[in-house]
Parts: C-alpha cells; structure tokens; sequence
C-alpha cells in the first residue's frame, strides 16, 4: 500500500491538525517493520485476493500465506479473514454493488504528488462506497468524520481510473470493518469537498518553516515525537512537577497525557535503537541480544525422530516446539537429541551501558567498514 511522503489516507488527520509534523517526520530516519504490520499487511494481501476472486475464491486455500515472517494460520483467518467477508455480506446482500479493490487514488492537480491507495471502492445503487479494513485489536476506529476515509473518497473521486464510484452518487458511505465490528457512516460530496478544502490549506501550511504544531490523539502514530518541541516539552514539564503538590484537575491533565508520553518514550527507544543497529553511538546505550529461545535445527529431522518416538509432533501450521516435545518424550523416558536444537536470540534490545550483558557486535557495519578500508 503505497501512500505520498506528504499526507497520504493513514497520515491525513495528523498533517490536518499539525502542519508541522511533515517537515519533522521527513528528518526522522526510515521506521523498520512492526511484526503487527507485517501481519496487516499480509491480511489486507489476502482479502485484496479473495474480493477481488470474487464468490469462486476458496479462503482455506489461502492457509499458509506470508509477507515477510506473518504467516495466514487458521487462527487468523478465522479471526480476521472470514468475519470481515462476511462483513461484505451484510454491506451488499444482494450482491449489487460494483467494485475495486486496490485502487491508486490522487488529486492530480489539485495536490500533486498527494496520493493513496484504498481497500475497496465501489457503488450500490446511487450510493459511494469506501470501506476500509482494520485488522488491530488495540484501538477501535470509528468512521464518523474518518479522515482516513474522506481522503480517500476525495482523491478517488478526482482519480479517472476510479471517479466512475462518485459520479452518480447522491450519498457516500464510509466503512470501516475491524473483525468482529462493521461501523458505518453516510455523508453527502458536500461533505467530502469541505475536507478537502481543510486538506489542502494543511498542506500548504505544512510548506512553511513556522508551520504549526500541535499536540493531541493524532501524535499516537507520528514517527516524530522522538524530536518533537511540543513532546519534548510535554515530557519535560512531566518531570519537573512535584506529583504531591498538585490540584486535583492538573492530575487529570497528566493523566490525559500518559498515553502520548508512553509513545513518546517507545518510538525514543526505537530511535536510538535504529541508530546503534547503523553503528552510530549513542551514549551511555548499547544494544544486547534478548534471551534465546530453542528452535529446531531441521524440522524435518525432528518431525522424524519424534513421530517413531510415538510422539504427535504437528501443531498446525508448524511443528511442535522442543520444550513441547522435551516434556512429551520425559514422560517415555526418551531423551531429546542436542544435535536437534539450537538457542537462537529472537532480536536485540536497548539497555543502558552498566548493563552486565555484553554488546551486540553490529557484524553488518563492520563488514562494511572493513570492505572499505580494503577498497581505499
């Protein structure tokens, strides 16, 4: 889902509210993948399929599925995949609606280089339709006044490729499906043509060197709070204040403020992090391995040895794990071959220098080091 480094659907409420955050964001380094986005990623992939297969598209035959380390297990699929088919059914019970999935949108000249990509478009009856899928479980989304949606219907209707959805409507109808909720809410063009309008002023705010900042529940998912003024300042202030001396209505203040400092100091970490993993230094920090956790050599191998040891070894889609399989062969008095397993770190952490643990080596930047002394 490819979106514009100016405002883009997923951005649009926070360069709406703080102009500022565009210049800021473009500063930061590139933020490395989330498992959690991967796994959306790799849902929206799926359902993209599957929509577009239409009524023959048999979704267990999508079981196994990746992107990158996200694998479609049947868990998810019954979770994630099938509810929000079944949303479809209840959006369009009659099967009347036409649509695209996947669909590039921009505003051509209106805002150059401002674009997006929607999840599905389409129309029933004199009714617009722009729904979008929402796999986390951690925040509902509600789809009244969703920025979100709104760009996307006014760089749709403006795209020739996907203005045909608007050109007859007397209605639109923005939807979010976030398995197991549907929530829906029908506006009017009028509607859409005044968010564009505020779309536009925030741009050409955002051009300025003083453009204007602010902090509030857009800041959630801003890759710039780590050198943002206004957290910084937020946070600053937080740790100066006597917590006992208080008034009752300032605690209330702070507390509204937990959520944005407790992403504040994350993404902080995550920066610094990406930063020692460059090889830059950051001081007082270093970076050590998580605790090791065993994993299979072969998984073949192990599957041969503890299925004659009469031992079930599949726990769809994967193998079962050797602490599984150890206590399942203790109770056959059979021992579980070393040669099977290894200890592997699932990644490195940031922790302080007095940290007993030794550092990672960060071999990819001594490679490189080294190449280029070679090539002096």
């Amino acid at each position: 889902m490819k979106h514009s480094k100016i405002v883009g659907g997923s951005t649009a409420k926070r360069v709406i509210n703080c102009p500022g955050s565009v210049a800021l964001v473009d500063k930061m380094p590139p933020q490395p993948s989330s498992s959690y986005a991967d796994e959306g990623t790799l849902l929206h992939d799926v359902m993209a399929k599957l929509v577009d297969y239409g009524d023959g598209a048999d979704p267990q035959e999508m079981l196994g599925a990746t992107y990158k380390d996200a694998v479609l297990t049947q868990d998810l699929l019954d979770r994630k995949i099938l509810p929000a088919l079944a949303a479809l059914d209840e959006i369009d019970p009659a099967g009347e609606m036409t649509y695209a999935v996947e669909s590039r949108v921009g505003f051509g000249d209106f805002l150059p280089n401002v674009f997006g990509s929607t999840d599905l478009l389409g129309i029933i009856g004199d009714r617009a339709v722009v729904l979008d899928w929402k796999f986390g479980d951690g925040v509902a989304v509600e789809a009244k006044e969703n920025e979100q949606l709104m760009f996307y219907a006014a760089a749709a209707a403006r795209t020739k490729a996907t203005a045909w959805a608007f050109v007859d409507a007397l209605e639109v109808e923005l939807i979010i499906v976030q398995p197991p909720y549907i929530r829906r809410w029908s506006t009017t063009m009028e509607r859409i043509n005044q968010f564009e309008q505020t779309l536009l002023s925030a741009v050409k705010a955002s051009q300025y060197d003083d453009a204007p900042l602010k902090v509030g529940d857009h800041c959630r998912w801003c890759a710039a709070k780590p050198i943002c003024p206004l957290m910084t300042g937020a946070v600053d202030r937080m740790v100066k204040a006597k917590i006992d001396a208080l008034p009752i209505d300032q605690i209330a203040h702070y507390l509204d403020q937990v959520p944005l400092l407790e992403g504040f100091i994350k993404d902080l970490q995550q920066l610094a992090h990406g930063l020692i993993e460059e090889g830059q230094a950051v001081p007082g920090y270093k970076l050590v391995n998580k605790r090791a956790t065993r994993q299979w050599t072969n998984e073949d191998a192990a599957v041969a040895f503890l299925s004659s040891a009469g031992v079930e070894a599949w726990a769809e889609p994967k193998p079962i794990s050797p602490a599984v399989a150890e206590k399942a062969l203790k109770k056959a008095k059979i021992e579980l071959p070393a040669d099977l397993v290894v200890a592997v770190s699932s990644g490195s952490t940031l922790v302080a220098e007095s940290d007993p643990r030794p550092a990672v080596v960060q071999i990819g930047q001594t490679l490189v080091k080294a190449l280029a002394k070679l090539n002096a």
